[in-house]
């Protein structure tokens, strides 16, 4: 079903829309949260939560693409969940090492996704690289993929991924200074 059929359905309250929503994103959402998470139930009841914020928030919103739309909700979910049992139990895992790589040169006080300036910046960098360099710096700080995975995918060696990843890091800090942020 296509996304336009998918949002009016939402828009007109019928319940097939989540299901629809399921077949067609379901799969997606729970790779995204399974790398942050890295536990079967709390993957299910994360993507299961997507559903419902979604149900909730369409209308009154409309999203232009609903695979953003219901990723950007499994991520932030996901990173929520992760956060609250981390603050219960300090864990490690993937989740851990992709934000504190981060924190390097964009700073840990204020989250990622509620600085509006910052989040700017970064799809103006972002937009600045090679369409590879791109791909591995979202697979591995967007969607928290190891760094074998990121190698696997792109046929790369492990060491390969690191280097790329370090250099475009120290590239965002230079450019975040040059543009003014300060962590």
């Amino acid at each position: 079903m296509e996304d336009k059929s998918i949002i009016e359905l939402f828009f007109q309250r019928d319940e097939t829309a989540i299901t629809e929503s399921q077949k067609k994103y379901g799969s997606y959402c729970r790779a995204i949260a399974h790398n942050i998470l890295h536990c079967k139930e709390d993957t299910d009841e994360c993507v299961n939560d997507t559903w419902l914020r979604s149900w909730n928030s369409i209308p009154p919103e409309k999203p232009n693409r609903l695979s953003v739309y219901f990723g950007r909700i499994t991520r932030n979910l996901a990173i929520d969940r992760y956060r609250k049992e981390r603050s219960m139990k300090h864990g490690g895992g993937q989740t851990s090492i992709c934000l504190d790589e981060l924190s390097e040169c964009i700073g840990a006080e204020d989250p990622i996704e509620d600085t509006l300036v910052l989040k700017d910046l970064l799809n103006s960098f972002l937009s600045s690289l090679p369409e590879k360099h791109r791909h591995i710096f979202l697979f591995r700080y967007w969607y928290m993929m190891p760094v074998s995975d990121i190698a696997d995918h792109c046929g790369m060696t492990s060491d390969a991924v690191k280097m790329l990843l370090s250099r475009t890091r120290k590239k965002l800090e230079k450019y975040l200074k040059k543009e003014g942020f300060e962590k």
